[in-house]
């Protein structure tokens, strides 16, 4: 199962590059629209396996990890949560306003790409996935509906933290009066990372 989750993000990876040299980036706009609407059924699948942004966060972090150029704080200054919106109107206005009177196509979704990575050699992943990308803002907004969704059994949840420490996005908190695993949905990129960690198996997609 990790191969072929590995597998599926590098084709859409692959696909997303290719879109890119042909210059049909709408195509991937239409593609994270798409994503939107899964969203309310099956969770933020899109960024679990979809997004060309966390794909490389993975390696990314697993390098800045190795270099210790990692730190676990937070700016400040991303702390009301607001910046995410701020970035989606910036990002959404500049791309129609240039198009519109200079004809030129702004190249929103490879700048992200981009600052996915810087950002990610600084801060956890959970900074940019939560605080940072615009695209992030909208799948939490849809995604915390989601029908089929990581379920925790709490009657076989040991409260070990393990899945905590493996979310990239700090969907899990260990805690509460009875010291089990909870998962908010609208966080959570259903990529099985908690799952596979669970020595007791409490982690479900139901």
């Amino acid at each position: 199962m990790k191969y072929l989750i590995t597998i599926v993000r590098l084709i859409f990876l692959a696909l997303f590059v290719f879109l890119l040299a042909q210059g049909q980036m709408t195509l991937w706009l239409a593609l994270v629209g798409a994503g939107l609407l899964v969203s309310l059924i099956f969770g933020r699948i899109y960024c679990g396996y979809v997004c060309p942004m966390n794909t490389l966060m993975i390696p990314t972090n697993w390098i800045a990890k190795k270099l210790k150029f990692q730190t676990k704080k937070t700016p400040k200054w991303l702390g009301n949560g607001y910046f995410a919106w701020i970035a989606l109107v910036v990002s959404v206005a500049a791309m129609l306003l240039l198009k519109q009177l200079f004809q030129i196509n702004l190249p929103v979704l490879p700048i992200w790409l981009a600052v996915s990575v810087i950002v990610t050699l600084r801060y956890r992943p959970s900074v940019f996935h939560n605080l940072l990308c615009p695209f992030g803002a909208l799948q939490k907004l849809f995604g915390r509906f989601a029908k089929q969704r990581k379920r925790v059994d709490e009657s076989a949840c040991s409260g070990c933290k393990l899945c905590e420490k493996v979310c990239p996005s700090d969907a899990i908190t260990v805690g509460g009066d009875n010291k089990k695993a909870a998962i908010e949905t609208a966080l959570c990129h259903q990529c099985t990372s908690c799952a596979k960690v669970c020595p007791a198996g409490a982690i479900h997609y139901k």
